[in-house]
């Protein structure tokens, strides 16, 4: 079974190859897109997969972009960290849909169930899909965070927090007061909870709240570079393909 990927965390997805790997050994990874542009690129140039597995917010917009630029026929799995809403909306068009973290037992049922819709030859409304996923909702945003650290639970309120960044296997959440606490969620994870007036995802490592901007500096190659406080000790840019959305999210 050939399998692409669309996912810009590479951390998820490695992990969600391992669990297919494990699901089966003979599965072929063809390629991991990070985002619509080579998404759309590669499936331009290549011949279609059995299986797509797709997150839904990736580093240049909405995966549902691809549907909207290219006849995309093949059977799609979404991964993603939504809400109940969207988990009905998935199911009412009989494509799965995998919550992230993503569990063995759960993908294992994904898997079969592509099987099965193949077998019969049945071809998933992704038409149909994307107008409920469009129809507008009343988002809630999270505006506290609990943290466990050993036997003490911490209450960060959303008001009170800098920025989230990710290093290495981990990531992290910094308060405004400087505190620095690890973090269970990915940033992938943590984009549909928080509110994007106040919070942007500038780059892969780092969301920022717009309160803990100190300084922007004109950067080589169209970026910019970031002065926060509380201080990162890791140097922040804008993305080159998130300047533009960045620019507008700083004049709302």
């Amino acid at each position: 079974m050939n399998i692409v990927i669309i996912e810009d965390e590479d951390r998820t997805a490695r992990q969600l190859e391992r669990l297919l790997k494990k699901y089966d050994p003979s599965v072929q990874i063809l390629v991991q897109l990070p985002s619509i542009k080579t998404a759309v690129a590669w499936f331009n140039q290549n011949a279609k997969p059995d299986l797509v597995f797709m997150d839904i917010h990736l580093e240049d917009g909405l995966v549902f972009s691809v549907f909207e630029q290219i006849q995309l026929t093949v059977p799609v799995i979404f991964t993603t960290a939504y809400d109940e809403y969207m988990l009905k909306a998935f199911k009412v068009n009989s494509i799965d849909y995998l919550l992230k973290p993503i569990e063995f037992d759960e993908l294992t049922a994904a898997i079969e169930k592509f099987k099965n819709l193949r077998n019969q030859q049945v071809t998933p409304d992704l038409s149909a899909l994307l107008a409920l996923i469009q129809k507008p909702k009343v988002p809630a945003f999270k505006e506290r965070f609990m943290i466990n650290i050993g036997t003490k639970i911490h209450s960060i309120e959303a008001t009170n927090i800098g920025y989230f960044y990710s290093e290495e296997k981990g990531t992290f959440l910094m308060t405004k007061t400087g505190q620095l606490l690890p973090f269970e969620q990915s940033l992938d994870q943590m984009m549909p909870l928080l509110n994007p007036d106040h919070f942007f995802r500038v780059n892969r490592q780092f969301i920022i709240a717009r309160t803990a901007i100190h300084a922007i500096h004109a950067y080589s190659a169209g970026k910019l570079k970031l002065d926060l406080l509380p201080v990162s000790r890791h140097e922040v840019f804008v993305s080159t393909r998130r300047l533009a959305e960045f620019k507008d999210w700083l004049g709302k």
